[in-house]
């Protein structure tokens, strides 16, 4: 006895999808979406803290670079109670000198609220021309009204 499905011993013809042509069409747009994603992003690698931030515990005898930029656009570099007013071009040379002799020195970036967002930017690319890993963003708690 045959099946309701079964004709006289012919076969019908399968009605599944052939996924092979399917699998090579998404391995391509794999590998040219990993060739070309690196080159779409850009900027200043920042890692950002994925909870409420902290105060930063730091030992006394390592006082961390402040390197802050004021409401005019001015560079300062702070170290310990020393801070000296320095020019962009120089900045990259003077963290790098104390870096040089105290590698494990964080470095924290302050920037007025009144600044252009691409002058921190161009901060933080400075500092990173400079070999500095991890930059620090200082900001100040909010006020109760």
């Amino acid at each position: 006895m045959q099946g309701p499905f079964h004709r006289g011993g012919q076969r019908r013809p399968m009605a599944e999808i052939n996924v092979v042509p399917f699998i090579d069409v998404m391995l391509v747009l794999l590998v040219i979406f990993m060739i070309t994603a690196p080159m779409l992003t850009q900027g200043v690698q920042v890692d950002l803290p994925q909870v409420s931030s902290e105060p930063i515990e730091n030992p006394e005898d390592n006082d961390p670079i402040l390197v802050s930029v004021d409401r005019e656009g001015n560079y300062h570099i702070s170290l310990g109670d020393d801070t000296t007013a320095v020019a962009l071009d120089d900045l990259a040379e003077r963290v790098t000198v104390i870096l040089e002799r105290r590698p494990d020195t964080p470095v924290m970036v302050r920037g007025d609220r009144q600044i252009a967002y691409g002058q921190v930017v161009t901060l933080m690319s400075t500092l990173q021309r400079a070999g500095v890993a991890n930059v620090g963003l200082i900001s100040e708690p909010p006020q109760d009204e």
